[in-house]
């Protein structure tokens, strides 16, 4: 995401800067609990809490992460012409596109063949800036109406009878309904599509059109409302709808534990997923609106490059995996293991949730500096590419 221009508005930053963090958390879960590749963290069937609740604060991060970048979107575009701001969203996610096969999938993998190829949250936000800068050509009416249908409209597929095999069945999990979904290319490589794209792309389209409330000309106090308004809204019918298992879940709660309640589909974000995580992130935009701390501005340091920090802590997280996994024993014939896509990684290995949280704020704290010297180098220099970072 482009900075420069949402940088003078310390409440996107903050909550930015918060998402990344907490993002970290579950990457170095992954990484690094002895059960994240055998078990589900999310289960309810006698629950491990603590590594429940660890799994499922990270739900908020992609949905804000992608609202986000919608937003920006708007603001980077305020002082370009129509035309300007779709080609610049066009190539934008197309490199997005180019960087989640080739660099964040080796920093998630360390496998130079590529033989699992894994198409996550930057494909998401990748296809969903080229479907916004081809709808900034008609207008924003467009933007709005696209974004609503696509945000309020596509857990009708739940309904329906879909393809489920052939290319037609593969599209409609590439574009709808992906959970885990695997696409062979060969004996040897594989496509593992985590995100669908049009779900995630409506969060982008309302992200973008919630940019209209950050205009200078609007009200401060007029927008501070809308959004806590629209996230007590958010909150108020995730309640209503969870409780009575009603549209925009596809997996019904037992009414036996808190824990069933809060566990909604993620891979595709329902439409009761999105109100839960994305009403706080509402709430909190109107409440650190005019935050200024010494933590709100160490948060806000990882939010101002948000790209840079996200790619980087795959690459450090996985070079401590290395470092780990030969010091605890472990030796080069054990370096693959078939039942995980990340190299250096075998299925039984790990740490307590207490050493993964150790790992994970120590990570984060390396990365303090290489972020807020990039946030100044970017402020300092105007090289072109320098964007798209």
């Amino acid at each position: 995401m482009d900075t420069r221009h949402s940088s003078r508005i310390t409440s996107i930053d903050i909550l930015r800067g918060l998402v990344m963090i907490i993002m970290a958390l579950d990457h170095t879960r992954d990484f690094f609990h002895v059960t994240a590749m055998t078990a589900d963290p999310l289960a309810t069937t006698n629950p491990d809490v603590p590594l429940y609740f660890t799994r499922w604060i990270t739900h908020f991060c992609a949905p804000i992460f992608v609202f986000l970048s919608g937003l920006s979107a708007y603001l980077s575009s305020k002082n370009k012409t129509k035309a300007a701001a779709s080609a610049f969203l066009l190539k934008r996610g197309f490199w997005l596109l180019v960087v989640e096969v080739v660099v964040i999938t080796l920093g998630l993998t360390f496998n130079p063949l590529y033989s699992f190829v894994l198409l996550q949250v930057i494909w998401a936000i990748g296809w969903s800036m080229i479907i916004l800068g081809l709808l900034l050509r008609f207008s924003f009416a467009a933007v709005l109406a696209v974004g609503s249908i696509l945000f309020f409209g596509h857990n009708i597929s739940d309904l329906l009878t879909l393809p489920q095999s052939g290319w037609a069945g593969n599209l409609v999990k590439i574009l709808f309904t992906a959970r885990g979904t695997i696409l062979p290319v060969s004996s040897t490589h594989i496509i593992g599509v985590f995100y669908a794209i049009l779900p995630w792309t409506g969060v982008m389209l309302v992200g973008y059109c919630v940019g209209y409330w950050y205009r200078k000309e609007f009200s401060a106090v007029q927008r501070k409302k809308l959004l806590l308004v629209t996230g007590l809204t958010m909150i108020g019918l995730f309640i209503l709808l969870r409780f009575f298992n009603w549209y925009g879940e596809p997996t019904s709660w037992d009414k036996e534990t808190i824990l069933s309640f809060l566990n909604t589909s993620k891979y595709p974000p329902s439409l009761q997923y999105l109100f839960m995580t994305l009403g706080p992130g509402f709430v909190l935009l109107s409440l650190l609106e005019n935050v200024h701390t010494k933590l709100s501005e160490v948060i806000s340091v990882y939010g101002r490059v948000p790209f840079f920090y996200y790619v980087l802590h795959f690459y450090i997280l996985h070079t401590l995996l290395v470092i780990l996994f030969f010091a605890t024993g472990y030796n080069a014939s054990q370096i693959v293991d078939p039942q995980v896509p990340f190299l250096f990684r075998p299925a039984n290995f790990g740490f307590n949730l207490v050493i993964v949280y150790v790992i994970w704020m120590s990570v984060v704290a390396v990365l303090y500096l290489p972020c807020r010297w990039f946030h100044q180098f970017k402020s300092t220099h105007s090289q072109w590419w320098l964007r798209y970072l």
